[in-house]
């Protein structure tokens, strides 16, 4: 075997010395990724997954290789793989489909269309984040994406249209914003009645 590619031969074992020679037709495989702009990401918000190339029956794929790290070179059977790229632990993934030819080092890049987003709940703007906020976020569909408790919620983001909820000491806030590719920033949501929310509302 050649890292997770292999080949298998039948041969007959008798008295004379016999030498088999067996071709492994296989190949490696690099992968990365990057921002918008051709930014570089923190390899620790990385990682790949590798797949069979063709799906089943059930449309789903076979996970060959999990927590791939990126510039790690791997080691598969030549064809066609399905590979998902994951940026941070929210929604930000990106799928392709690559081959990977025999005796060569096959090194493909994708491109993230997110960015890192950090929410904090302030009394006024440019203010001191507010302790024991606890966060809810939704996607442009009204669907919860993400939860998560602290005076910062910091979380990278596939680009799109988001609604940030906070809830502190029973009061409940909330904010609209939108994710640009490549854009990290903060996003700050002011603990005013203007931006608060009916407690009941926010319970559904």
């Amino acid at each position: 075997s050649y890292g997770r590619a292999g080949a298998t031969k039948r041969i007959t074992v008798g008295k004379d010395a016999k030498r088999e020679s067996l071709v492994l037709d296989a190949g490696g495989l690099k992968l990365d990724a990057v921002l918008s702009g051709g930014v570089r990401i923190p390899p620790k918000k990385l990682r790949f997954s590798i797949y069979e190339g063709q799906a089943e029956a059930n449309h789903d794929r076979a996970l060959i290789i999990p927590d791939v790290e990126p510039n790690s070179v791997v080691r598969l059977n030549a064809g066609v793989y399905h590979v998902v790229s994951t940026y941070g632990s929210v929604n930000a993934v990106i799928r392709s489909d690559i081959r990977v030819e025999a005796g060569k080092l096959t090194e493909a890049a994708v491109e993230h269309r997110a960015a890192e987003m950090t929410m904090k709940l302030v009394r006024e703007s440019g203010g001191e984040a507010i302790a024991d906020t606890s966060w809810s976020l939704l996607n442009e569909s009204g669907d919860p994406i993400k939860e998560t408790v602290g005076a910062f919620a910091s979380m990278v983001l596939a680009e799109g249209d988001y609604t940030i909820i906070a809830k502190n000491r029973d009061r409940i806030y909330q904010k609209d914003f939108t994710v640009v590719a490549g854009q990290n920033k903060e996003v700050e949501v002011l603990a005013t009645e203007a931006s608060a929310m009916d407690p009941e509302e926010g319970a559904d």
